[in-house]
């Protein structure tokens, strides 16, 4: 495999892996919970909306709905989360990583309404369309990720910075130090294979196109494809 397709594939695996250890968790509660249908509690500061309207807006069952609420609000009681906060639990995931970066680009994405905070229902959204999306569904998703200026258009700069992101992630883990000029010419190699017609932007529908024809890539989206 490239050098190209394993930081690409290590970049889906690492919202793969915060994916499957919220699902580890939602499973174990539902196979120890029994909750009937009209026990979601009234969140303090925040109410989510009903549960038919929630599993009508995504792929999970009510019951899935329920067991999720269960853990989110055991983190985020109030009902909502911040960035900081969200970036405290992003981080015990990774332990021995700097995460920071990374977590500002995850948050920012389930941000789906840019208020700073992250609702329960943004949170169930992002999680369906990960868990339970087409391969387009989620593609885009990780287009909207990189996407951090909202354009619609990524450019090279937006491929350094989430690069610089997955790069910080792996000095820690492998005991590497990464010196600017190798993130840059990563940069550059992987920009130009995505950057086909050299228009110095790529759009979704780009990305898309050439993520679909990478078996690694497909790989690793489908890795994100799994049950509650």
């Amino acid at each position: 495999m490239s050098h190209f397709k394993r930081q690409t594939k290590n970049k889906t695996n690492f919202t793969s892996s915060f994916i499957a250890k919220t699902q580890r968790f939602v499973r174990r509660r539902l196979l120890n919970s029994d909750f009937a249908d009209d026990e979601v509690e009234t969140l303090k500061r925040y109410k989510p909306r009903s549960l038919d309207e929630l599993a009508s807006r995504t792929k999970f069952s009510k019951k899935e709905i329920q067991v999720i609420y269960q853990g989110f609000k055991q983190e985020c009681p109030s009902g909502t989360v911040d960035e900081e906060t969200f970036k405290r639990i992003y981080g015990q995931f990774f332990p021995f990583a700097d995460t920071s970066t990374y977590a500002h680009l995850i948050f920012s994405t389930f941000d789906l309404r840019s208020s700073s905070f992250v609702t329960f229902e943004d949170f169930l959204i992002c999680l369906s369309t990960l868990c339970r999306g087409t391969i387009e569904d989620r593609l885009r998703w990780i287009f909207s990720l990189y996407d951090t200026k909202r354009s619609g258009k990524l450019t090279k700069n937006d491929f350094h910075v989430i690069i610089c992101a997955v790069y910080s992630l792996l000095g820690n883990v492998s005991n590497r130090n990464y010196d600017h000029e190798t993130i840059r010419e990563h940069t550059a190699i992987v920009f130009q294979k995505f950057d086909k017609s050299q228009r110095g932007y790529i759009t979704v529908q780009d990305f898309i196109s050439f993520c679909s024809k990478d078996p690694a890539i497909i790989q690793s989206i489908e890795s994100l494809r799994t049950t509650v």
